[in-house]
C-alpha cells in the first residue's frame, strides 16, 4: 500500500517496524509533490506483522531545532522497534492445545497463568471438552487469573445436575414435586429415560454470560485469539470441528460428556463430548499454520485392574482406548508438553479446583526453560474484561414450536422487549422456561442488534407416572398415584390425575391450558371422602341420649371451572364457578335419620396464592399465603329453605 499524503499522526510503533531513508531522485520524479515548502523528503517504511508495507512521506524542516527534536523521538523509539522486529520476524506461530478431562481440566488455568507471566503470545488455540471451555474463554480475552476467579464463583453442585430453584416452578409443579418421590417417564407407552443426567443449563447460562462481550463474533478465527474446538457427532461417530457460530454453544457441545449431559444439537448435528474421538487436537491446529505447539494434557493413562472398581471407571477406560493409543505420536509432535499430576482426581472433582490449578502451575514451571525462549520483550498483557451485569433485549425470536405458542414462551420467560434488564433476571426467565420440563433443549444467543434468538426443542416425553405414600390421622394410610399427560387436546395444555388408594378412596383431576401472559383456563374435578368418630357428650339431647360419639361418613364431590393468571410463579390470582355435591351421613342413626345432608350447591369463588418459601418443608425463608373466598348462590335440592352465605378461608406462613 502506497500513501503519499501527509499523515495526521504517526502509526502505532508497537505494531510496526520503521525505517527512514531519503527519497531518491527516481522516486521523487514519480511523486507529484504539490507542497513547495518541502525542502527534503524522508520516506518512513513501516513493516507490519501482517507483512503489509506502508510507505509515508515526512517533510523535513528548515528549522534545525525542530528537525533535531524529531530525530531524538525516533532515536528513543529504535530499541522498542528493534525488539519488536526480532520478536515478529524470529518467533514462530505458536499454537496451544488443551485436552479434555472434566474437572481435571482446571489444571489448564494454572498453565495459562504461567504463560501469561512470560508474555508469551499465543496465536491459535484448540481444545476438547474442558479444554474447549477453558480455551474458548481464554481466546475470548480472559487471562489465566481472571479464569481462576470466574471458576471459583461457580456453584459446584449445579455444575453436574439440574437443580431447578423452587421459586421458578409453577404452583402445580411445587405441589407434585413435594408430594411424590418416584417418577417414571413414558414415551409411546414405554418407559423412557433421559439422554443425560443434566441438560447443563447452569453451565450454558454461565458461559453465555462470560462470553457476552464477544456475542457479535460468529467466526472464531476473529476472536482476540483464533480458536476452534472438537465435538463428536453421536450419529456417525465422526469428529466435528467447531469454528463458527455461537461460542458458548460450541463450548458446551464439546464438553457434553455422554450420560452426564444431554447431547447438543448444532446445525442439524447431534453432538457430544469431543474427547470420544479426539481429546488432543494437535493435527487440526497444525493445519492452521501453527509451527510451534504448547500442549497441556490432563488425560488419565490406562488404569490397572485393581483400579477399575466401579462401572464408571470401566466405561471411562473403554472410551479412552482410542485416544490413548494415539497420544504417543501426538506427544512427539508437541514442542512443549505439559503434563499436570492429576492422579487421585476424577472428572467431577470440581470442589478441588485450587489443588488442580496449582498442579497445572507446577507442571508448567517444570518446562519453564523451553517456555522462556518464547518470551516476548514487549507486553502481551490482556486488557481486563469488564463483565456487565445488565443487557438490553431489542426483540425476542424463537423457532416454530408444534405444541407451544409464543405467548406461552414469553409468559414463562417474563421478559419484555425493548427493555434493559439484569443478567440475573434474564437467567431466572430461562430457568423458569426450563423448569416446565416441556423442553429437552433451550439454546439462545444475541445477534449484533441485541435480538434474543431462542432455539428450543420440545421434550418427546409427554407422559409421567408418579407415586408416593401418605398417612395422617383423618385419611389414614394411602398409596398415591399420579398420571401426568402433556399435549393432550391443545397447545400449552397439561392434565394430571391423582388417585389415593387406601382406607378412603379419593381423586383429584386437573386440566389446565397455560396461556403465559394471558389468562389461563382450567377444569378441576375431585372426590374427597373420609370417616370419623366425633367424640361428644349428648346426654342432654333426647334423640342422642347415652351416646358418647357419632360415626360420620363424609363425601364431597366437586367440579369447577376457573381462570387464573400468574406473576413470576410466586403470585397467582384466580376466579371461577363450582358445583358441589355434599353428602354427610351416619350409620349411628341407621334406624332413624342416617343422612344429614345430600344436596348440590352452586358457588362463585376467588383465589389468591403466594409462595416464596425456599422449600416446602422446614423452610428457612419466605412467605406463604393460600386464600379462597366463596359465595354459595344456590342449592338445588336442599331439605330446607336455602339462604345464601359466604366463606373465607386461608393458610398463612412467614419465615424470617
Amino acid at each position: 500500500m502506497w500513501d503519499f499524503q501527509k499523515p495526521k499522526k504517526l502509526p502505532n510503533f508497537t505494531k510496526s517496524l520503521i525505517m527512514l531513508h531519503k527519497l531518491n531522485s527516481c522516486l521523487q520524479q514519480k511523486v507529484n509533490l504539490k507542497h513547495k515548502w518541502l525542502s527534503m523528503i524522508f520516506i518512513a517504511t513501516f513493516f507490519n506483522p501482517n507483512k503489509k508495507i506502508i510507505i509515508c512521506l515526512f517533510p523535513s524542516f528548515n528549522n534545525k531545532q525542530v528537525l533535531l527534536k524529531s530525530f531524538l523521538v525516533l532515536f528513543f523509539l529504535v530499541p522498542a522497534i528493534k525488539s519488536y522486529t526480532q520478536d515478529t520476524l524470529q518467533k514462530p506461530k505458536i499454537g496451544l492445545v488443551l485436552s479434555g478431562g472434566g474437572a481435571k481440566g482446571l489444571a489448564h488455568i494454572g498453565a495459562l497463568k504461567v504463560i501469561d507471566s512470560l508474555n508469551i503470545k499465543v496465536d491459535y488455540i484448540a481444545g476438547t471438552s474442558m479444554g474447549a471451555i477453558i480455551g474458548g474463554l481464554y481466546a475470548s480475552g480472559y487471562s489465566g487469573k481472571e479464569l481462576e476467579y470466574a471458576f471459583s464463583q461457580l456453584d459446584i453442585e449445579k455444575l453436574v445436575q439440574d437443580l431447578v430453584p423452587r421459586n421458578v416452578k409453577t404452583f402445580h409443579q411445587k405441589r407434585n414435586d413435594e408430594l411424590y418421590f418416584l417418577t417414571l417417564p413414558f414415551k409411546k407407552f414405554k418407559i423412557s429415560s433421559p439422554k443425560g443426567f443434566s441438560k447443563g443449563m447452569y453451565n450454558f447460562n454461565n458461559l453465555s454470560r462470560l462470553t457476552y462481550h464477544v456475542r457479535e463474533i460468529s467466526d472464531f478465527s476473529k476472536l482476540p485469539i483464533p480458536f476452534f474446538c472438537i465435538a463428536t457427532d453421536i450419529e456417525t461417530g465422526k469428529q466435528v470441528l467447531l469454528n463458527k457460530g455461537n461460542l458458548a454453544q460450541a463450548m458446551i457441545a464439546s464438553g457434553a460428556l455422554p450420560t452426564l449431559y444431554n447431547p447438543v444439537e448444532i446445525d442439524g448435528n447431534v453432538l457430544v463430548d469431543g474427547g470420544v474421538v479426539n481429546n488432543y487436537p494437535i493435527d487440526e491446529i497444525k493445519k492452521m499454520g501453527v509451527q510451534y505447539i504448547i500442549g497441556v494434557d490432563v488425560q488419565d493413562g490406562l488404569k490397572k485392574r485393581s483400579q477399575l472398581e466401579s462401572l464408571t471407571k470401566v466405561l471411562m477406560q473403554i472410551s479412552s482406548f482410542s485416544s490413548y493409543n494415539k497420544m504417543e505420536e501426538k506427544i512427539k509432535q508437541t514442542n512443549v508438553y505439559i503434563k499436570p499430576n492429576v492422579d487421585g482426581y476424577n472428572i467431577l472433582s470440581f470442589e478441588k479446583s485450587n489443588e488442580l490449578i496449582k498442579s497445572g502451575t507446577l507442571a508448567t514451571i517444570e518446562v519453564l526453560e523451553k517456555l522462556v525462549a518464547l518470551k516476548n520483550n514487549y507486553s502481551t498483557q490482556k486488557t481486563p474484561i469488564q463483565l456487565t451485569d445488565s443487557l438490553f433485549i431489542k426483540s425476542i425470536e424463537t423457532n416454530v414450536l408444534k405444541n407451544y405458542t409464543r405467548a406461552y414462551i414469553l409468559g414463562k420467560l417474563h421478559l419484555k422487549e425493548n427493555k434493559k434488564i439484569s443478567f440475573d433476571t434474564f437467567e431466572k426467565g430461562i430457568n423458569t422456561l426450563n423448569a416446565t420440563e416441556n423442553f429437552s433443549s433451550i439454546l439462545y444467543h444475541f445477534d449484533q442488534e441485541n435480538n434474543l434468538l431462542l432455539n428450543i426443542k420440545e421434550n418427546e416425553i409427554n407422559t409421567l407416572l408418579k407415586s408416593g405414600i401418605h398417612y395422617d390421622g383423618l385419611y389414614k394410610s394411602g398409596a398415591l398415584i399420579n398420571i401426568t399427560q402433556k399435549k393432550l387436546f391443545s397447545k400449552n395444555d397439561v392434565a394430571y390425575l391423582d388417585v389415593i388408594l387406601g382406607d378412603h378412596f379419593r381423586y383429584n383431576f386437573n386440566y389446565y391450558i397455560d396461556n403465559g401472559f394471558y389468562w389461563s383456563f382450567g377444569i378441576n374435578s375431585r372426590l374427597n371422602t373420609f370417616n370419623k368418630n366425633i367424640q361428644a357428650n349428648y346426654n342432654n339431647a333426647n334423640i342422642l341420649a347415652n351416646l358418647n360419639s357419632i360415626n360420620i361418613d363424609f363425601s364431597d364431590f366437586s367440579n369447577r371451572v376457573f381462570l387464573e393468571t400468574t406473576f413470576s410463579n410466586l403470585f397467582v390470582v384466580g376466579m371461577g364457578a363450582e358445583m358441589k355435591h355434599l353428602e354427610i351421613k351416619s350409620p349411628t342413626f341407621q334406624n332413624s335419620r342416617p343422612i344429614f345432608n345430600n344436596s348440590d350447591y352452586f358457588s362463585l369463588f376467588g383465589t389468591i396464592k403466594f409462595d416464596s418459601f425456599d422449600k416446602k418443608f422446614f423452610p428457612k425463608s419466605g412467605w406463604y399465603l393460600n386464600g379462597e373466598a366463596k359465595t354459595y348462590i344456590h342449592s338445588f335440592n336442599s331439605p330446607s329453605e336455602f339462604v345464601k352465605f359466604s366463606t373465607l378461608k386461608g393458610d398463612v406462613g412467614i419465615v424470617k
